[in-house]
């Protein structure tokens, strides 16, 4: 059932309690404004879009969302294909691709799946969030440097072959602002933990710049030299045409912005229950944040999130219920009302110090270390996930890690699985009361015990187990307590092993069978393939049976 959080949270609410929520609210508000410009160059779009973005979005998914502190907005996460679609397609591309998203957004939440986003491995989210990170990064060299480019090339390889041939045009005003800006952003929160560096380091740029221009002549590109003015207003709704083969072409993109905001909002909605010792319904998120995928792009918007750090910083400065996010996006639609004619002079320079920032925080370097201390396999899906976000694409980058960590995991579950013949006389086994006994294996009586799962990864070796039994034996009882797991193949293999048994006149014998594979027998009728009455729930009983046959 839909049952967004904000009317469970109304319930109980206080002036003390929105207070509390106000202040975080207009400090979140004051953090996502640069973040919002920043995001919206850096996915190669105008700045007023990620404005309008974090404003239509951010209420929606605090309106809708399953989250009591969730913040969302535009995200760094999405700057790689947003740029990618908007260079091939155009805006209206992203728009078609966005609203795609959204619909598939609520499909997952309406259909409860908000609980598989999480089996996604831990290993491909860490290797193209740090891909997303180097990309984002290599977008901002050009006005790091304040190099003159020209139209910049979608690709990585293109983009640095660019930086290369154009670093003769280095403004090193441009660099100064830069680097000093970052340095600035790193050292702040040492001084001040509660207003965030970047936007320390936007006022001052945009000031010092002002100044600078006006004594002593020193140009920069800013916001307004780049793309004009900013609109004091939010667009009127507009809703795309449909255009079939814009929507087949665009299909794949909107499912990786739909994966993309599946993952990145309900870890976010997770670290924020760890935060505050709630818990959020996954479903309902995944509801809220289609929403806002459909709005978003319908008033100018681009794909949107739930932003751990902003989450993070409602939570750090008092956020207890979704009001807070409500407020925060209020008060960035007051400030672009108000102020947003000052975001103009803005220096591009200090939004790429600010992006190169967070490129950083989002490359997970302590996670990466960790990771490469582990597992070969794991180390691998890392690093193919991660090469090919940052040279191919994400999409493609999410499919092949998913195939490379099934691979991985199958050929894990084949080497821990084991089919054993017990050659001694006297074998040890858990008795109905759950203790450890001893059994006599009788004479033309072999036993197997099937460690592990047994399915179409570990077939063969069950089959190469069972061509080992002697012709004289009489019965072969398959001890299954160690079997959890049974597949298709599992069963094929089970018959193809009944068949050999029955030309040998061999009596097959199962024990200790699980649930799953029980459940799986039935369906198959693979029970009465076996016969009911050889199958037992305890070795012991399979062993007494099949000393009397």
């Amino acid at each position: 059932m839909f049952k967004p959080e904000l009317f469970n949270s109304l319930k109980n609410y206080s002036t003390k309690t929105f207070v509390s929520d106000l202040i975080a609210g207009v400090i979140v508000g004051v953090v996502a404004l640069p973040l919002a410009i920043a995001f919206a160059i850096a996915s190669g779009v105008s700045p007023e879009r990620g404005l309008f973005t974090a404003i239509i979005a951010g209420f929606c998914i605090s309106f809708f969302g399953g989250s009591k502190v969730q913040i969302g907005g535009p995200t760094g996460a999405f700057a790689v294909i947003v740029y990618g679609v908007v260079n091939k397609f155009g805006y209206e591309g992203l728009v078609i691709a966005t609203i795609m998203a959204g619909i598939l957004l609520i499909l997952l939440g309406a259909f409860k799946m908000g609980g598989l986003v999480k089996f996604i491995p831990y290993t491909i989210v860490t290797g193209f969030t740090a891909g997303i990170a180097v990309t984002i990064l290599t977008g901002q060299i050009g006005d790091f440097f304040g190099l003159t480019t020209g139209k910049m090339p979608g690709d990585f390889v293109g983009k640095i072959k660019v930086y290369i041939e154009s670093f003769n045009t280095i403004n090193w005003y441009s660099f100064g602002i830069a680097a000093i800006s970052l340095i600035v952003i790193f050292l702040w929160p040492k001084i001040n933990k509660k207003v965030p560096g970047s936007l320390i380091v936007i006022i001052l740029a945009t000031v010092v710049s002002l100044i600078l221009e006006h004594t002593l002549g020193w140009k920069t590109d800013t916001i307004g030299s780049r793309y004009g003015a900013i609109p004091s207003s939010l667009p009127a709704p507009t809703i795309p045409g449909i255009n079939l083969d814009l929507i087949k072409q665009l299909f794949p993109t909107g499912i990786s912005i739909a994966v993309l905001a599946a993952i990145e909002s309900l870890l976010s909605a997770v670290v924020a229950d760890g935060m505050i010792g709630s818990k959020h319904d996954s479903n309902t998120e995944l509801i809220a944040q289609g929403i806002a995928n459909i709005a978003s792009p319908i008033f100018g918007g681009i794909p949107a999130t739930g932003a751990i750090a902003r989450t993070a910083t409602n939570i750090k400065n008092g956020g207890k219920t979704p009001i807070a996010g409500i407020i925060h996006a209020v008060v960035l639609l007051l400030i672009m009302l108000l102020l947003g004619k000052f975001a103009v002079y803005i220096p591009m320079a200090a939004l790429a110090a600010v992006l190169v920032s967070v490129a950083w925080n989002m490359a997970g370097i302590p996670a990466i270390k960790a990771l490469l201390k582990g597992q070969k396999s794991d180390i691998c899906v890392l690093a193919v996930t991660f090469i090919i976000t940052v040279f191919i694409d994400l999409t493609v980058a999410i499919e092949i890690g998913l195939g490379f960590a099934a691979f991985f995991f199958i050929k894990k579950m084949i080497d821990v699985s084991e089919v054993q013949e017990k050659r001694e006389n006297i074998i040890t086994g858990i008795d109905a009361s759950g203790n450890t006994t001893e059994y006599t294996i009788p004479e033309n009586v072999l036993v197997y015990d099937i460690e592990g799962p047994l399915f179409f990864g570990t077939v063969r070796k069950f089959e190469m187990a069972v061509e080992r039994a002697a012709i004289s034996c009489k019965a072969l009882v398959l001890n299954m307590e160690s079997t959890i797991y049974l597949d298709a193949g599992g069963i094929r293999a089970l018959e193809q092993c009944k068949a050999a048994c029955d030309r040998k006149g061999i009596k097959i014998i199962l024990s200790g069978i699980h649930t799953q594979p029980y459940i799986l027998f039935e369906k198959t009728e693979m029970v009465n393939k076996i016969g009911r009455e050889n199958i037992f729930g305890e070795i012991q009983e399979a062993i007494d049976y099949a000393s009397k046959l």
